[in-house]
């Protein structure tokens, strides 16, 4: 937890610039696990049953345009 409090705070003690792209860093880096995720689940079958759901509501005429 000590590691972690030292995060927090040198986050919080960066200067605007800095935090500005430590932001910027870390939403990248955010965005690309859950894009890892996204991959993993698809590949080991376990968003089938959205597509499933998708489809069912599209025949049922309940599916909703985004």
């Amino acid at each position: 937890m000590a590691d972690f409090t030292a995060l927090q705070e040198a986050v919080l003690a960066l200067p605007d610039d800095d935090y500005a792209r430590f932001r910027q860093w870390f939403s990248k880096l955010d965005w690309e696990k859950w894009d890892r995720q996204i991959e993993e689940d698809s590949t080991e079958r376990k968003l089938d049953h959205l597509i499933t759901e998708a489809f069912e509501a599209k025949e049922k005429g309940t599916l909703r345009e985004l």
